[in-house]
Parts: structure tokens; sequence; C-alpha cells
């Protein structure tokens, strides 16, 4: 990889950092188990419990309208954003996949603040029990390890 440091440390260290959740309540046995693995793991990297703010919105599409509102409140250093979508029958799975995922890249990218992206978009029911965890606790290290890499950055 040109022009990679293969021996950069990764700084998890979550002391001291303010994260925003937000959590689409659509499959909301799934994505309520995400957020409590990831509100966990978070803690677990040191992150206060009083420092971490989770919301609920409907599905997947209010996630980054969510995101934005928190971006724009300028308390975060990093976000999360957690759902689940299914694939039906229709295309709508194709769409809400494609339009959520583009709303919180867009927020991140434009607000210059980390968003771990852990809205799963699966084939099936089992697909998604199968990644709850891994997924939650992995969106947790990504928003801490860029919000620190952020704040050396800039």
């Amino acid at each position: 990889m040109q022009g990679a440091d293969k021996g950069q440390a990764v700084d998890l260290n979550g002391r001291d950092l303010h994260v925003g959740i937000v959590q689409a309540r659509f499959n909301d046995a799934l994505t309520g188990q995400m957020a409590q693995v990831c509100k966990d793991e978070l803690i677990a990297l040191g992150v206060s419990p009083k420092h971490i703010h989770h919301v609920t919105v409907p599905g997947a599409l209010e996630v980054p309208t969510a995101l934005q509102a928190m971006a724009d409140s300028d308390r975060f250093d990093a976000l999360v954003a957690l759902g689940c979508i299914i694939r039906g029958e229709t295309y709508h799975f194709e769409l809400v996949a494609n339009e959520s995922g583009a709303g919180v890249s867009r927020v991140s990218l434009d607000h210059h603040i980390p968003i771990a992206n852990a809205i799963l978009t699966v084939e099936n029911q089992a697909q998604a029990e199968a990644r709850v965890v891994e997924k939650s606790r992995d969106a947790a290290r990504v928003a801490v390890e860029m919000a620190n890499l952020l704040d050396e950055l800039l």
C-alpha cells in the first residue's frame, strides 16, 4: 500500500469523546440490540455514558436527517448510524439501502464528522442476526478511532 503507514497505532481511547447514536426503529428487535451492544462497546472504550446521546427514528431513511441535526449542533465528536434493512419482494429494499447510505455519507462529508455506518443491508433475518453484535461493536470502534484521527489531523 503506497503511502500507508502499516505501523500506525490505532487510537481507541474514547475518554472525553461525545458520541451520538441514531437508531432506526424498523426491525427494532435487531436495532435495539445493536444500540445496546454499541453503547456497551463505547463505554468499554472509555466513553462516558453521559457523553453518549441515543435517539431513535422510524426507519433507515430518517437516519440521515437526525444525523444532520446532531452534526449541526457541534456537540459530537463522532456519530453512529444503526439500522437494519432486510430485502423484501420489491425494489423498496434498494431504494432504502442506497438512499440511507448516500445520506449518511453526505452528512459526514458535509460536516467533517466521522459517522460509523452500521445500517445492515441483508437478504434475510438470519443474516441480520449473524451480524448484529459484530457490526455494532465495529461501529463503536470506528466512531472512536475516526474521532481521534480527525482530531489529530485537524
